[in-house]
């Protein structure tokens, strides 16, 4: 049975007088679920499946197989040779890619309208029909060894990154990195991808998003050919993830290392995430990234640290909405030449303070709002981009609904809902403090 969903009209006029997407879903008979988003601007179409299994899902002990097991994709199945998928891509013109993260593992191409049938007979081969070699995983295992060298070990940032959300999460998986920890990355083995690919690769625990010039009814017929026929896994386990337990008192840790250019303070709070038919206080959030150290010349951290006292020479805040479990939202400064950590670490707490205390500058609120809107306009000209916003947030546990609400929800933001979230979530006894400096003498 199809369900088709156009924007609301509270949603349209949220993005403005952007054409309404239509929007389509079904689910096949062995589970897997199909959405469908119609765009006829282009004969172009973007195949997406995405596959409820991240970094956050791996067994204890195995990190990085998930994205271990996303480069083994690529090597050979029962019918196609190691690579041939993407050259077959690239002789039709188009692009194809995959990439996972701590919720899930997406795969998807982009090629002229003509081509999805071809590109579902292939990705549907590779959900069922890995075949792995001991050279392939002897080969693969250096390559995501040499991306975490590239990626990770050479660049202070990151390494001082990870120590971070080690620490912030004390209980979940979001405290392990995507990419693994190193030792773990090294023992990697073929049983460990084949289990984790067996398991979790099955259309009971894939969506199936397709973007572009296409037709629902089309779709479907091509969904059932080549991915109905794959059987569902009998024993694809309830997604369960280690809860966070209540934080009671600050972390605070000092990451030294030679190579880091500037010094700089910065501290990570838990926060909410947006969760299915609740994203206000998430909308909220965005608000506070943006009003707290988004642009230096209009944010708070930026006006009072940057140009009104000069204490710091760069500052900023972010949050990330998109997360299955409870997300982060932070702050950083890196403090002016003859400005101490300690001195810089207390004008911004001051800075947080006064924003929480103060009220909110309604011509503050009028930009934040018409840069939202602007944003989520833009974003329906990204045939690629919609799809990703799908594929993601059906992972992560939204519905089509969620997706279609949240420009409307974003532009009814209200400058209470900011103050009160602040107020909640810029709470130090669940948050980490860094220093991250070259030298210890810094760390004063």
């Amino acid at each position: 049975m199809f369900r088709t969903f156009a924007l609301t009209l509270a949603a349209m006029a949220a993005v403005g007088p952007a054409v309404a997407q239509e929007v389509t879903t079904f689910d096949l008979d062995n589970g897997m679920d199909v959405v469908v988003i119609e765009d006829h601007r282009a004969p172009v179409v973007v195949h997406m499946l995405w596959y409820r299994a991240g970094s956050a899902d791996e067994p204890p002990g195995q990190s990085g197989v998930a994205h271990f097991l996303e480069h083994l994709l690529f090597k050979a199945t029962d019918t196609m040779a190691a690579g041939e998928l993407s050259q077959v891509v690239a002789a039709n013109g188009g692009s194809d890619n995959a990439f996972t993260s701590y919720d899930y593992t997406a795969y998807y191409q982009r090629v002229a309208a003509d081509r999805l049938d071809l590109m579902m007979r292939m990705e549907a081969d590779r959900m069922n029909n890995l075949r792995l070699t001991p050279e392939d995983i002897d080969t693969e295992r250096r390559v995501i060894l040499e991306e975490r060298n590239q990626r990770t070990e050479n660049d202070p940032n990151a390494l001082a990154r990870e120590q971070i959300r080690a620490a912030l999460y004390m209980n979940h998986r979001y405290g392990v990195p995507i990419i693994g920890w190193k030792h773990e990355m090294e023992d990697l083995s073929q049983e460990d991808a084949r289990d984790f690919y067996d398991l979790y690769y099955s259309p009971n625990n894939a969506i199936l998003v397709v973007a572009g010039d296409v037709e629902p009814e089309a779709v479907l017929a091509l969904a059932r050919e080549h991915y109905g026929p794959i059987p569902a896994e009998p024993d694809l386990p309830e997604r369960f993830r280690p809860k966070e337990p209540p934080q009671l008192a600050e972390r605070r840790l000092t990451f030294v290392d030679p190579r880091v250019s500037q010094a700089y303070v910065t501290r990570s709070y838990l926060a909410p995430e947006r969760d299915a038919g609740a994203q206000d206080e998430a909308a909220a959030l965005v608000y506070l990234a943006e009003l707290l150290g988004g642009s230096s010349f209009t944010s708070a951290l930026g006006k009072a640290l940057q140009f009104d006292t000069q204490t710091a020479v760069f500052s900023g805040a972010g949050y990330d909405p998109m997360s299955l479990d409870t997300s982060s939202f932070y702050v950083s400064v890196a403090p002016a030449a003859g400005v101490s950590l300690s001195e810089a670490e207390a004008a911004m707490d001051q800075v947080i303070a006064d924003f929480i205390a103060n009220p909110i500058d309604e011509a503050q609120m009028e930009r934040v709002r018409t840069q939202l809107r602007a944003s989520e306009t833009y974003a329906l000209d990204n045939v690629e981009g919609i799809a990703n916003r799908y594929g993601a947030a059906l992972t992560q546990g939204l519905t089509v609904e969620d997706v279609q609400a949240w420009p409307a929800i974003l532009q009814a933001v209200t400058a209470d809902q900011i103050k009160a979230v602040a107020a909640r979530v810029l709470d130090r006894r669940q948050s980490v403090t860094a220093w991250v400096v070259a030298t210890e003498a810094e760390a004063k």
